[in-house]
């Protein structure tokens, strides 16, 4: 079993947990957050979000920059998520390689959604931009999460991890690795071996770039399609997945995404417990 000073796989925080996980303090490296639940620079959610930060490590992880729309990034958003991170000091802030917004009357609409983007070097552009905006505000380097997609893009471009190689080289961000969204993505393309699509895919990521691990449950409510629903264990495809990443990539921080369909805490610890145990003995 991993000691204490072995751990490195956090939990998300969410509500149903927010009172027993602090009445508990199960030892844990880190809690991550969504950025946009606590964006209010008063009230009770800010205050729950700073007791929880005199016990742990908070990790920032957002899902409304849209690093990747035309219409660039919105002024007001990265104001709330600057102050957000000067007032509770993270270990890390992330987002997603998508974009989500478009120019609307007095400023942007947003889709509510992580839509994909293309593959190729005027995304790769708009993207770097992006990341070194926000980067330049936060005073502090991005992680950047692929996304898992139920479309795509018909025009050539680099392979997607060829995309995020040349995104962490240019930008100085890190790449969050979703396995789940890989396997998610595989499953949806129809690889006839999708673990080994995935372990090809971790396989050509830049070793040393990757600042965190996102480890999740996926479903499959339509016949043909997976969906990342964040609603279940993680399958034991993508331990095998992650056990791979682990001999690959080395130590790298973890966390446990569940989102939908929330479970007891302690089947979270359990779940962290042995993404633990998995590095251990991948």
């Amino acid at each position: 079993m991993a000691g204490e000073h072995e751990r490195q796989c956090g939990i998300g925080w969410r509500h149903p947990h927010h009172e027993e996980l602090l009445q508990r303090l199960p030892p844990l490296p880190f809690i991550e957050v969504h950025s946009e639940n606590h964006f209010g620079a008063g009230g009770a959610a800010r205050a729950l979000l700073l007791q929880a930060r005199e016990h742990y490590p908070l990790s920032l992880h957002g899902v409304g920059l849209g690093l990747g729309s035309v219409a660039g990034v919105d002024p007001d958003h990265l104001d709330q998520l600057a102050a957000l991170v000067e007032a509770c000091e993270p270990v890390r802030v992330s987002d997603h390689a998508c974009f989500a917004r478009v120019p609307g009357l007095g400023g942007f609409q947003h889709a509510a959604d992580l839509l994909p983007i293309a593959f190729d070097e005027a995304s790769l552009q708009r993207l770097c931009q992006a990341v070194q905006q926000v980067q330049e505000r936060l005073r502090r380097p991005l992680a950047v999460e692929n996304l898992s997609a139920y479309l795509g893009w018909a025009q050539p471009g680099l392979a997607e991890p060829e995309f995020f190689n040349e995104l962490t080289r240019r930008s100085g961000c890190s790449l969050l690795l979703d396995l789940n969204n890989l396997m998610v993505n595989a499953l949806n393309r129809g690889e006839p071996h999708p673990l080994q699509a995935c372990q090809d895919w971790v396989d050509r990521i830049r070793p040393g770039s990757v600042a965190e691990i996102h480890l999740a449950g996926h479903s499959q409510p339509i016949d043909g399609l997976v969906i990342d629903d964040h609603g279940s264990a993680v399958s034991e495809p993508v331990w095998a997945l992650y056990r791979h990443t682990c001999r690959r990539l080395g130590p790298v921080p973890c966390l446990i995404e569940w989102d939908t369909e929330l479970p007891p805490l302690d089947t979270l610890l359990a779940q962290a417990q042995r993404a633990d145990q998995e590095r251990a003995f991948a």
